[in-house]
């Protein structure tokens, strides 16, 4: 009866508050890990691939675990804090992640996007822009592509990509559209946040 209370109370309360009993508590931290691991995981496998998805996620609670007492408990949300360890645990990866672009630029097949549907429906034409689109990806600086991908990916806002990143959000502007210009160049004249799983939050 007692731990059903407790996991219902835990299944309430926000990540802050999740993070501060988890000081007390560790074990509260795991509510976390099912809250936001499986989207972080989508997230870094269509980054990295899913070879190093598993250690990504996997590490990145791990730091996330030991730097909790850290946490800045008036943020409600812990999305952008896990999105940013995750960013910094990914640029270690910089050329897998590059010569995944490159991967998904021959191939033209982005299978943590694509749905069954997709693939039978949309597969001739979403084929050719997501091999142009993760050409450009492969092109773009780290700093502009971690901002591009964290607002049309993750779906993290302008102030969560600042926070997550530790910049300010003018820097996440200016780096958002340098790197929408050079992919609309690069898919000739096509908005990139017009291509399937890519939203503009702009």
């Amino acid at each position: 009866m007692v731990d059903a209370l407790r996991a219902d109370m835990s299944h309430r309360a926000d990540d802050a508050e999740l993070i501060r009993r988890s000081r007390d508590e560790p074990d509260e931290f795991a509510t976390l890990f099912g809250r936001h691991g499986p989207e972080l995981h989508r997230y870094v496998t269509r980054r990295l691939g899913g070879s190093l998805a598993d250690d990504i996620v996997a590490d990145t609670f791990l730091v996330a675990f030991r730097r909790r007492g850290r946490y800045d408990l008036t943020r409600p949300d812990a999305r952008p804090w896990l999105y940013g360890i995750a960013a910094n645990l990914i640029g270690k990866h910089h050329r897998a992640e590059v010569r995944f672009c490159r991967a998904l630029a021959r191939t033209g097949v982005d299978e943590v996007a694509e749905t069954y549907a997709d693939r039978v429906a949309e597969r001739v034409t979403a084929s050719a822009a997501h091999r142009r689109l993760a050409s450009a990806l492969a092109t773009l600086s780290a700093g502009d592509r971690e901002v591009l991908l964290l607002i049309a990916w993750a779906d993290l806002s302008y102030d969560e990509v600042a926070h997550a990143m530790g910049i300010p959000v003018g820097t996440v502007r200016s780096r958002l559209h340098r790197a929408r210009k050079k992919t609309r160049a690069a898919l000739g004249g096509v908005d990139p946040t017009a291509i399937e799983g890519v939203r503009d939050h702009g």
